[in-house]
């Protein structure tokens, strides 16, 4: 089974340019050019990087993040909220998954057009991440 790179089309350079995606044998890596040499970086090393951090950001605004969610189903209830609770739990099966299958290509187009982007080193090291970010409104 090969790993995907869960954030492909969505990671760069510290130079501003994306890092392409190979696979070798079952592993997928994101390819940074060095000055001409290019540098393998394994994609589950960057892919964990990003991960974590949003993984914190969800779980820093958790409660708000399923009221809301239970908002939209119409299901504004706490047993509603308890079952979402519940799906959202281990988030750590939900990267095995995304490695498993990857995000599909439109959901990483949006991510892209929306402002999405991880910037790495020549050694995978995570510099940034930028994330489209939403003004806060006098109703909020």
């Amino acid at each position: 089974m090969t790993i995907h790179a869960i954030f492909e089309g969505l990671v760069f350079d510290e130079n501003g340019n994306a890092a392409e995606t190979r696979i070798i044998g079952k592993e997928t890596f994101y390819v940074v050019d060095d000055d001409g040499f290019l540098r393998h970086i394994p994609s589950i090393e960057v892919d964990r990087q990003i991960y974590d951090i949003l993984k914190k950001q969800f779980e820093d605004n958790k409660d708000l993040i399923i009221e809301q969610t239970a908002k939209l189903l119409g299901q504004d209830d706490p047993f509603s909220q308890a079952v979402l609770a519940n799906q959202f739990g281990n988030l750590d099966q939900q990267f095995e998954m995304l490695q498993k299958v990857g995000i599909p290509e439109n959901d990483r187009m949006y991510m892209g057009m929306t402002g999405f982007r991880a910037v790495i080193d020549l050694h995978g090291n995570l510099l940034e991440l930028q994330q489209p970010s939403r003004e806060s409104g006098e109703d909020e």
